[in-house]
């Protein structure tokens, strides 16, 4: 998309529709949008877990998180690793010749069949974290997950040159985007953006993903770095991708984004490529990078993005003030009185003074810091991450076996000319487990237990507040016996209810939220 429509777009009043900014400016510039952090909205929508019979809710997509890395204290020295560089391309050249594929052979069907074929290969998978680690080694291959994790991750770039265009068939395509377009309510500046850049002198923790259609010889945005980790996945066309180092030790893994940079401000790539159908780049939070596309093709890619604000200090942000709260509440020593001259001696301009009154200061500051780990709520801090990841997540897309065997397989019926909810019998002898593993969070909170959950999530990010259900105390106990028997079913009479009504109660609630599914279809009444 052109940089003069968008901007002619921008002068003028109204509201126009994505589809009439893609007409106007198709073929002169390039479409994209950057996602940025949002704040999370406070408060919810709160139901008792007692008996209640019908209803339902509706699901969608749900971003599963890759295997957790190991943490690392700062970026090692960028490298990469390609499979199957071809000879005179600028990487191979630059390297002395042709990259060795380090992943070995791919494995059988991930040649062929697109993303089809993986859905197919992922329907035979029962556990959900099976599956999002099989989605996570397809993203990767023929890297394996564990040299990605240890090699890559947070560290270096990596390119995967797959010599396969229909790697990603079936994910997205440009006919998709018009369709999209065409067919759809989508808005300009709401869900499209309109970029240009002309050189004078862009994931546990949220996954998002973004596509960019960019048309031949031009670039949308100006180099920069970014605060998430990105993947890029390209579909159709070609792309030409420059990445470079963070520049000083600050910009490693740094919590938010660059401005726009300079080419003078740059310096050396440390890697550059084209990007072909099939092919994937990887890059760490902190590396800047710039794509522009060639004369000669069009560029459609997908950067799928995750651990925005996901790292050791952004818990102990939210950490140390409960800890420090806990502490003044708990303990005198935090609420004894400064020394009625701490002022005359503290202070950037005592600095350098010699006084033993200066030493015992620090040292008592010292030893409050030390002892609050003490009153550290690590658990409950972990416990209000997963709350927020969970407000993020899209609500789950089912496979057709799990329709079948939730509440989403008990459409309404028709009678008198009405609507009329299907009641759910479960019984004692009912199988039962979650739709999926990390679905659901129990959390402490100062008004109870809450059962936070995805399943009831808005498709449109943060439209509605988090989704929860406030759970009598004595509920608990078969909360934790069910997330500890994923992906296993088990009896409704084996709950660690008090009563049998209590075990039947509290698995219909959890069915007609979508939480729990069955072994098998329950019959309509």
């Amino acid at each position: 998309m052109a940089a003069g429509g968008a901007e002619e777009q921008r002068r003028r009043p109204g509201r126009l529709s994505a589809l009439s900014v893609y007409r106007r400016a198709a073929g002169a510039g390039r479409l994209e949008r950057r996602r940025r952090g949002t704040p999370l909205p406070a408060g919810g929508k709160r139901a008792k877990a007692r008996p209640r019979r019908g209803g339902a809710g509706s699901g969608g997509p749900e971003p599963e998180a890759p295997p957790q890395p190991p943490p690392v204290a700062a970026a090692a020295p960028s490298r990469v690793e390609r499979a199957k560089a071809p000879a005179g391309s600028p990487e191979a050249k630059r390297q002395g010749g042709p990259a060795e594929s380090p992943g070995g052979p791919r494995p059988a069907g991930e040649g062929g069949g697109g993303v089809v074929g993986l859905l197919r290969r992922l329907e035979r998978v029962e556990d959900s974290r099976q599956r999002a680690a099989e989605l996570f080694r397809w993203l990767v291959a023929p890297v394996a997950p564990g040299e990605f994790l240890g090699r890559h991750w947070e560290r270096a770039p990596l390119l995967v040159r797959r010599g396969d265009p229909g790697y990603y068939a079936g994910l997205f395509s440009t006919a998709d985007f018009d369709a999209a377009l065409r067919g759809g309510e989508v808005h300009f500046g709401t869900h499209l953006d309109v970029t240009s850049y002309a050189e004078g002198e862009h994931f546990g923790s949220m996954a998002g993903a973004n596509t960019y259609l960019t048309p031949p010889g031009t670039q949308g945005f100006a180099p920069h770095y970014d605060d998430i980790e990105a993947f890029v996945l390209q579909l159709e066309g070609k792309k030409h991708w420059r990445v470079y180092s963070p520049r000083t030790d600050a910009e490693v893994l740094p919590q938010f984004s660059s401005a726009n940079l300079t080419q003078a401000e740059l310096g050396k790539p440390v890697l550059e490529t084209v990007l072909e159908a099939g092919d994937l780049l990887y890059f760490p939070r902190g590396f800047i990078h710039q794509g522009d596309c060639l004369p000669d093709a069009h560029s459609l890619h997908i950067t799928v993005s995750s651990y925005q604000r996901n790292s050791w200090g952004d818990l102990l942000e939210k950490l140390l003030p409960a800890a420090l709260q806990m502490a003044m509440e708990e303990d005198v020593e935090y609420r004894q009185g400064l020394p009625m001259d701490y002022l005359r001696y503290m202070g950037v301009t005592n600095s350098d003074a010699v006084d033993a009154r200066r030493t015992a200061f620090v040292e008592k500051v010292q030893s409050l810091l030390k002892k609050l780990v003490d009153y550290a709520p690590i658990d409950a801090a972990v416990d209000q991450r997963a709350k927020s990841f969970l407000h993020d997540c899209l609500p789950p897309v089912l496979m057709q076996s799990e329709k079948a065997q939730s509440v989403y397989g008990f459409p309404a019926r028709w009678q008198d000319g009405g609507p009329r909810d299907v009641d759910i019998l479960i019984t004692k002898d009912t199988e039962v487990r979650l739709l999926r593993h990390g679905i659901v969070r129990l959390c402490n909170e100062e008004a109870g237990v809450m059962l936070y959950y995805t399943t009831e999530n808005s498709r449109v990010y943060h439209k509605e507040e988090p989704k929860f259900l406030e759970i009598d105390p004595e509920y608990t106990d078969s909360i934790e016996f069910l997330l500890s028997s994923y992906p296993n079913h088990v009896s409704v009479d084996t709950l660690p209810c008090e009563t049998l009504e209590d075990k039947i109660s509290l698995a219909t609630l959890l069915f007609e939220k979508g939480i729990l599914t069955t072994k098998k279809p329950l019959v309509q009444v």
